[in-house]
């Protein structure tokens, strides 16, 4: 075997986003190179840098095989990411290599270089490809360095995830009945079958976030598969007034939008405005299709044409949303979310689906999303001593997650080097409070499920700013700790690059509602693994005296 070691950087596939991203890479890389020849080793790259697209990405699936008909099969091999990556562009290629595969990030939230990092293991994984991976801010660091000499010397990193252990009930014995209930409701969803309407499958080259029907229908689940130009469409049919309306709901509420006068920059009111025909016509389609729950791929198809579907997808979430009635006057959906998968994310799907009837059942706000596993650091002030996680998606997260709900919500145009057409983000802090997290995903050819408990600290407006300012600021932002689980634990074992997020309103019924969350799953055939210190609580990560007097959402 070689002595060396091949390089691979899978891309977007929207080429601004490749060239903005090019030179974190390019810094990505020199870190790595230099980390290898410290051990001893020579990194080449398995791909040119191409001068006239001026970046060095892998930024399509054709251009990926052709890269992989070339790289020796036997060599150890590094795909490194500094930015989002369509795993589609390397799978190819990695379902044949046989040498041994390390995917490896730095810990930076300037671009998402986690975020895909994570959905190429998720994807991976699914995939039933061996591999390892690591992570680092400078790969300097002695977790980073050993983690790459262990790689060479055998194939391989074996991580600490002493955290996650398989669900076996009962949980919590003074809780026998959460789980009794939980396990009715899996067995209710079985027998009585749903439907989740998917607008177009393999948003952004997320293979993980494609769920095979065959694991599906056990469940009860099926796909009503539509398209996205279906709902372009229904989104002409929606008249102006009822675009208007809604705006007109959203700002009494107190929601405000950021309007600019060049579309190309700024977010304008018809942007605003399409938006939420996007809203309404969502919402009659998943009534005229009888589906539980929807999910907008967006990302490949409605960018071209449309605005963002973010404010939307916000929207969707909540059961305190505008209404939207059917000719004869009925409101669709009265007084209840229409639960969404963000960019398609059909484990997401299903997890927003159970996350559903449970809180329903528990009589909880089901207002419910899945984030990106964006970044994080250690703060240290205001009664927080530990590593807090930045959890942030592009806008479609639900107000009632916000400090001041509605109140608290703003709308920002979308970053224009993903989103050429615009659209409104729903930008806020999320609250302080307790969380139940979790993750569906495949394994070995069945639907697993990580839960775990966690809560969301307050940080105060100028620390909230600068984690925005090194993400993304025109997005929602979560500050959380995930009870029990380090970073690097959580790190090494999750399975996407999302994580669903739902509220509870103190630690007993956070409990309550993840023992009848993992009955749920198991009763429908998922493996379940609990993640962490299930007991932990808000109070002891930080004390409410800590926290400021925070705006209430109105009444």
């Amino acid at each position: 075997m070689t002595s060396d070691v091949c390089l691979v950087a899978s891309g977007d596939s929207r080429l601004p986003a490749n060239q903005v991203c090019w030179p974190a890479q390019e810094a990505l890389e020199a870190r790595v190179i230099d980390a290898f020849a410290a051990l001893g080793r020579r990194v080449v790259r398995g791909h040119p840098v191409d001068p006239a697209r001026r970046h060095g990405f892998l930024d399509g699936q054709a251009m990926g095989i052709a890269a992989f008909r070339r790289i020796d099969p036997d060599i150890p091999l590094v795909v490194a990411e500094a930015v989002w990556q369509y795993t589609s562009h390397v799978l190819p290629g990695l379902t044949r290599h046989r040498g041994p595969i390390l995917t490896l990030a730095n810990w930076s939230g300037r671009w998402p270089g986690l975020v895909g990092l994570l959905n190429l293991n998720g994807s991976l994984t699914k995939a039933g490809i061996r591999y390892s991976t690591i992570w680092s801010e400078t790969f300097e660091d002695d977790f980073a360095r050993a983690a790459l000499a262990e790689w060479l010397a055998t194939g391989r990193i074996v991580h600490d995830t002493a955290h996650a252990r398989p669900y076996a009930p009962p949980i919590w014995p003074a809780l026998d009945w959460a789980e009794q209930r939980g396990a009715a409701l899996g067995a209710a969803l079985v027998r009585d079958q749903a439907v989740l309407g998917v607008f177009d499958e393999g948003c952004m080259g997320m293979y993980n976030a494609i769920i095979p029907d065959h694991l599906l229908h056990p469940l009860g689940l099926f796909k009503e598969r539509l398209s996205q130009s279906a709902l372009y469409a229904a989104m002409g049919r929606v008249p102006g007034t009822a675009a208007r309306a809604h705006q007109a709901w959203l700002e009494a509420r107190g929601t405000t939008f950021a309007f600019g006068r060049d579309p190309d920059a700024d977010l304008t009111e018809a942007q605003v405005l399409e938006g939420l025909a996007m809203y309404d016509a969502a919402v009659r389609m998943a009534d005229d299709f009888g589906c539980a729950a929807i999910g907008i791929q967006y990302q490949q198809g409605l960018k071209d044409v449309c605005v963002a579907s973010d404010l939307a997808e916000g929207l969707l979430n909540n059961p305190d949303r505008p209404p939207v009635a059917d000719p004869s006057g009925r409101v669709l959906f009265d007084g209840l979310a229409v639960p969404h998968f963000n960019e398609a994310d059909e484990g997401a799907g299903i997890d927003a689906l159970i996350t559903n009837r449970v809180w329903m059942a528990l009589e909880l706000d089901p207002s419910t999303t899945l984030h990106d596993v964006r970044w994080g650091e250690v703060y240290r002030g205001h009664g927080v001593d530990e590593f807090v996680w930045v959890f942030e998606i592009s806008g479609a997260a639900p107000a009632s997650h916000f400090i001041g709900g509605y109140r608290g919500a703003r709308g920002e145009r979308q970053p224009p080097m993903y989103f050429p057409r615009g659209g409104s983000t729903l930008k806020g802090v999320s609250k302080p409070g307790e969380i139940v997290w979790s993750r569906i995903f495949v394994r070995d050819d069945r639907l697993h499920m990580d839960l775990g408990r966690g809560g969301v600290v307050w940080l105060p407006d100028e620390e909230t700013e600068r984690r925005w300012q090194a993400t993304t600021p025109q997005w929602p932002i979560m500050h959380a700790v995930l009870y029990g689980v380090t970073r690097d634990r959580f790190m090494a074992r999750h399975q996407a690059n999302h994580i669903q997020v739902a509220y509870a309103p103190d630690a007993a019924r956070a409990r309550a509602a993840l023992a009848m969350k993992a009955a749920m799953a198991h009763a429908m055939g998922i493996a379940v693994t609990l993640c962490g210190d299930l007991d932990d609580t808000l109070a002891a990560h930080q004390a409410p005296a800590a926290v400021p007097r925070l705006p209430e959402p109105p009444a």
